[in-house]
């Protein structure tokens, strides 16, 4: 739509819609157009770092906080360029002995002053759209390299294809850093869940395991998408309200967290199905009877 015709429909002055559709925009909710604006969304779309910064950042906190319990001490990983992956290294910045290669500004601009963590960068061109290197001088000098496990987020993940950007330089990056990986393991927040983009980067059965955030109870796209990653062999870490926080864990200490598990091996099947995503109440009915009326007796004080 125009301003003009914002402005006639709000009846307000276009001055007033132009600055509103500026902050609509800092807030993901619109991209705008000369002259006008247009609904986000669509295979090719792509937030600048302005706008993803100011987006679901207490869930990507949440989000960061549990990835980094899964970073030991001593290990060498790799981390991709993104928001949440740059919360994620603002925690890794404790690990002692930590060896992280990424090809973000961001990430190492995170770890600059981390006397514990040694930082490789990659080489490449800067993308100035999320201050990271790409082309073919970066994915060169990512052969040879094997680290035990790689951070990556992305604009989408569904489980049908896996985890997606919009950028094709930025996909090919991504690919080259999973090869270098034993694990993969995808930050993403509940708003990517269910979304696909345009360029592949991860396909599902190369996913170790999605650290995400709970779910509203209304997204019924996000759990069926959970259900569903969770069913081709995803260990899924959904962080809880207990996982937010500007603190780095210490390492080897994982903050809160639920865990969807599966049964035996990777990609191993049981009679009657897939794992199944259990609710609160099925969890505590399980509970034996003494810890439920514990729980109730704490409800009632």
């Amino acid at each position: 739509m125009s301003l003009r015709e914002l402005a006639r429909v709000v009846q307000t002055s276009e001055v007033t819609v132009r600055r509103d559709v500026r902050a609509l925009e800092a807030e993901g909710l619109l991209d705008r157009r000369h002259g006008g604006a247009v609904l986000p969304g669509g295979f090719t779309r792509e937030s600048g770092f302005p706008q993803k910064s100011h987006l679901a950042t207490a869930e990507k906190t949440a989000i960061a906080d549990l990835a980094a319990g899964l970073v030991e001490e001593g290990e060498a990983i790799v981390v991709g360029a993104g928001t949440t992956t740059q919360e994620l290294a603002r925690r890794l910045a404790r690990v002692p002995g930590l060896t992280v290669v990424t090809n973000s500004l961001l990430v190492a601009q995170a770890l600059a002053h981390a006397n514990r963590v040694e930082v490789v960068m990659t080489g490449g061109t800067l993308r100035g759209s999320n201050y990271a290197l790409v082309g073919s001088g970066a994915e060169q000098s990512l052969q040879g390299l094997r680290v035990s496990r790689a951070f990556l987020s992305g604009s989408g993940l569904t489980a049908e294809r896996g985890l997606s950007t919009s950028n094709m330089l930025s996909a090919s990056v991504d690919r080259a850093l999973v090869q270098a990986a034993a694990e993969v393991v995808v930050l993403a927040d509940h708003t990517k869940l269910g979304t696909d983009t345009m360029f592949q980067t991860v396909p599902t059965d190369v996913i170790t395991r999605l650290v995400t955030d709970e779910p509203p109870a209304h997204d019924d796209r996000a759990a069926t998408e959970l259900q569903a990653l969770a069913d081709q062999g995803v260990q899924i870490a959904v962080a809880g309200s207990g996982g937010a926080g500007g603190e780095a864990p210490p390492a080897g200490r994982q903050p809160p967290r639920r865990d969807v598990p599966l049964p035996g091996p990777r990609r191993s099947q049981v009679s009657g199905g897939g794992p199944q995503l259990r609710s609160t109440a099925r969890v505590l009915e399980e509970q034996p009877q003494s810890e439920r009326a514990r729980v109730a007796d704490l409800r009632r004080r």
